[in-house]
């Protein structure tokens, strides 16, 4: 933050933006013939799509005209005491600085892939937007990601760049060698790393000057790595329709956010819901994205920042809520706050009701995927039905489907499913990028197969009820078992391991470990070797993946073909917390 620091401005806000050169004059060329960017309509799809230019630089010349309130675009504070706030304006000239980093210093251009792996710094918001002008397609991670991670998604993306934060500089040059097409490393620091070219330092040496990209609606905008229960992280493409479809009327009701709105959404930067909610569904409404840099979850700093700030609408996963009712406070009526989403697994109905009680607000649902982007929700003006996660949202037509894509009746359990014939919708991925057997695999019929059970009712309400694929959700992170497997393979006291989700109070699921042991560790203490296991699987991947639980076993169940049977495993778990919490 030293650098945001030096260009410190009175009320104790930030806003480096001052100290630059003046820009040359420059004509905008986007129709100011009304507030607002109700200028498409739901069927609408043009052949060109630019957020950038026909989202943030609309709001921005709204802005310079005086059509639009005073309040900022971005509102960054720390725990330090640090707070950034920027303007559509600030952040105009500040992202198009950084597309002239991209371009001119760097070499990169349209359909270049960049990983970017940032913490929740206003960096992460300018490299985004940056990468949107240029046509550079950005695949965020979280920072959490350690070498192994990073080596793969850089080798198996073919990427050109990075951006990172300087504490993971030494994971990324412990495997840079083995990436050979990665050509540029930035990072976002307050020193100078070997090798590196400093974020900061360039912002302030190029032009606040950039002519936008005419991208086509089609073309790739970014890349989001998704969890299986086999191999590796699958590389989901999006192209322009994600950030497109926030900006229709049906889409924008879901939040039906007002200029004068301002969100929290609590999502890590490594994830799709972060790029939807904390950047495209906010803007394209003209609203106010807030962020609290937390380096960790921490309920009690949460609940101090809803009374401090005058934030009307937050999003965050259901462990969040849960930790909040939690706290001891015996006040939770947070003055401005007006209405709360949640998503991503489930929250028990008496968890609903003590928000409701404690809070005066209704907890709505939203559902989505990595390959979906937002996809079904309850929205503020709709009926609610106990435990349904809402309705479809427009252009997305949900059916429940069998495997071979048959519609099934309403009321009968089946799969999820998003008609892509004979149209492909807007905001759905293109597929899985380099892996058109698994794309195939996921395109049932005239349906996208989203993998998930649910069942739908004569309304078109929707009831989610679990994941087919056995991936384990922990506090909003998307966990494949094969992911942690691996990882243990990895220490030599394992024999063979079988990863499940287990029952948490608060977290909804963690990640739990049968191990077989080879016979050299069958003596070893448990305990002790749980802790080490634990230790060894956070060194060689995410922490965040690592098993709370571990269960060391003689064997592990399998098929007649020696495929482990995981769901057994898992039904075992969760049939012990029915028999312990009837």
């Amino acid at each position: 933050m030293l650098w945001l620091k030096n260009f410190q401005i009175p009320r104790g806000i930030y806003k480096f933006f001052h100290s630059f050169p003046p820009r040359p004059s420059y004509q905008h060329g986007i129709s100011t013939s009304g507030i607002g960017t109700q200028r498409w309509n739901d069927y609408d799809s043009p052949e060109e799509f630019n957020f950038a230019s026909d989202v943030l630089d609309y709001w921005a010349q709204m802005e310079e005209e005086g059509k639009k309130g005073p309040g900022p675009a971005l509102w960054w504070v720390n725990g330090q005491g640090d707070e950034i706030k920027w303007s559509f304006r600030e952040l105009r000239d500040l992202t198009r600085r950084a597309a002239n980093v991209f371009e001119q210093t760097c070499g990169l251009k349209q359909g270049d892939r960049l990983a970017l792996i940032l913490p929740r710094v206003p960096e992460w918001w300018l490299v985004t937007v940056g990468c949107f002008r240029t046509g550079i397609v950005f695949m965020p991670g979280t920072t959490q990601l350690r070498a192994k991670d990073i080596l793969y998604r850089l080798q198996v993306s073919q990427a050109k760049a990075i951006v990172t934060t300087g504490s993971l500089v030494p994971e990324v040059d412990s495997v840079a060698s083995e990436c050979p097409t990665l050509k540029t490393k930035l990072a976002v620091s307050d020193n100078n790393h070997e090798g590196w070219l400093n974020f900061q330092s360039l912002m302030k040496s190029v032009s606040p000057n950039h002519t936008c990209i005419k991208s086509k609606m089609k073309d790739p905008m970014a890349i989001f790595f998704t969890s299986g229960t086999t191999g590796f992280p699958k590389m989901a493409k999006h192209n322009q329709g994600l950030a497109f479809r926030s900006c229709i009327p049906s889409c924008r009701k879901v939040f039906n956010l007002k200029t004068s709105d301002i969100l929290w959404c609590m999502s890590d930067p490594g994830w799709i819901m972060a790029t939807v909610g904390s950047l495209i569904e906010p803007w394209a409404s003209g609203a106010t994205v807030f962020i609290h840099n937390l380096p960790q979850f921490n309920p009690k700093v949460i609940t101090e920042a809803l009374f401090k700030y005058p934030i009307t609408q937050f999003l965050g996963a259901p462990a969040v809520y849960r930790m909040i009712l939690q706290q001891k406070s015996a006040n939770l009526r947070f003055p401005t706050l007006e209405h709360c989403r949640t998503g991503g697994e489930a929250l028990l109905p008496e968890e609903y009701k003590q928000w409701k009680q404690r809070t005066g607000l209704i907890l709505h649902d939203v559902y989505g995927q990595s390959e979906t982007g937002l996809t079904c929700a309850v929205i503020q003006e709709m009926k609610m039905k106990k435990g349904s996660i809402g309705k479809a949202i427009f252009p997305f037509n949900i059916q429940i489907i069998d495997e071979k894509g048959n519609i099934l009746p309403p009321n009968t359990e089946g799969y999820l499913g998003i008609r892509i014939k004979p149209t492909r919708p807007l905001g759905l991925f293109v597929g899985y990028e380099n892996n058109p057997e698994m794309t195939a695999e996921v395109e049932c019929g005239d349906f996208y197969n989203s993998g998930d059970r649910a069942t739908i009712d004569e309304d078109g309400y929707i009831w989610f009820l679990g994941r087919n694929d056995e991936i384990i959700n922990a506090s909003g992170y998307r966990i494949g078992p094969a992911e942690v497997e691996n990882a243990l393979a990895e220490h030599p006291a394992v024999a063979e391991s079988a990863v499940v989700s287990s029952p948490d109070p608060n977290r909804g699921e963690v990640v739990k470990a049968f191990i077989v042991l080879t016979p050299g560790f069958l003596s070893h203490d448990q305990e002790q070797l749980t802790k080490e296991l634990q230790q060894h699987v956070k060194s060689v991947t995410a922490p965040y993946k690592y098993p709370r639980k571990i269960e060391f076993v003689p064997e592990l169940p399998k098929t007649v073909t020696g495929k482990i049977r995981r769901k057994e495993l898992r039904i075992k778990e969760f049939s012990q917390r029915s028999a312990t919490n009837p």
